[in-house]
């Protein structure tokens, strides 16, 4: 099996799992659901693909940095009618860091590493309006086990996060898909089933959680070298301009 870490940061992200109407909540860790749209979307998959190779891979995420909740509200108007819609909340973690795996056959996992690469459709954080500010991919797929990646992964969280919480102890939480046939410490409608607009349809998915020490280090900023550049507009296509026509004088 192989396993792809990808880095989700950004100001700020939002990854539902029992949204309805007009509260539209979020999970305090990315969930499985939002992650495999995130990576369907890098393929380019259309809403209402299979998604039965993807549902199947094994996932896992770090809290590195939980952030801070933030309550916004959103005003909409019909696009036929023009009528106000009714006033809606939209729940944020803002200024959050996580590390997210999956793991699963090699194949499909290198195929989802190039895909992060060069995406097809840009990658967000559970909503359009929540972009990456650093690259999503941490590093190539690793030959090794999920729990034991993700343990072993480099800290992820901000210079400040590490430097306020350096004179004691740091553990970080894990969470990982629970083993069929045993008793999960959380469940959520999580699983992926189908994305389609027309009827997205969710299974129940088992979580445990564990809490692990940070890797390596005793909270203490680690030396690591600097992200490269990140855009994540760069690949998309230019609008080619148009030619201003110049007035005919008398």
């Amino acid at each position: 099996m192989s396993v792809l870490l990808m880095r989700l940061a950004g100001p700020l992200q939002s990854w539902g799992s029992a949204a309805r109407f007009v509260r539209r909540t979020t999970e305090n860790a990315p969930t499985k659901s939002g992650v495999l749209g995130l990576l369907a979307a890098a393929q380019g998959l259309r809403r209402d693909a299979d998604l039965s190779d993807l549902a199947a891979l094994e996932f896992g995420v770090r809290i590195d940095q939980p952030g801070t909740r933030l309550r916004d509200f959103q005003t909409a108007h019909h696009s036929d009618t023009l009528k106000a819609m009714p006033l809606s909340e939209r729940f944020y973690l803002a200024d959050a860091v996580f590390v997210a795996g999956v793991s699963g056959e090699a194949a499909l996992v290198q195929r989802l590493y190039e895909a992060l690469l060069e995406p097809v459709f840009l990658p967000y954080l559970g909503r359009r309006s929540c972009p990456p500010s650093e690259p999503i991919t941490i590093g190539e797929p690793l030959d090794k086990d999920l729990e034991q990646a993700l343990r072993e992964a480099e800290w992820e969280a901000s210079a400040r996060v590490r430097r306020r919480r350096a004179s004691g102890a740091v553990h970080l939480d894990l969470l990982l898909d629970s083993p069929y046939g045993t008793r999960p410490d959380l469940t959520l409608r999580d699983l992926p089933m189908s994305f389609d607009p027309r009827h997205r349809r969710y299974g129940l998915r088992g979580i445990r959680t564990l809490r692990i020490p940070v890797p390596g280090a005793t909270g203490a900023p680690q030396p690591s070298s600097p992200p490269p550049p990140h855009e994540p507009t760069a690949l998309l296509t230019p609008v080619t301009p148009v030619t201003p026509v110049t007035p005919r004088t008398a």
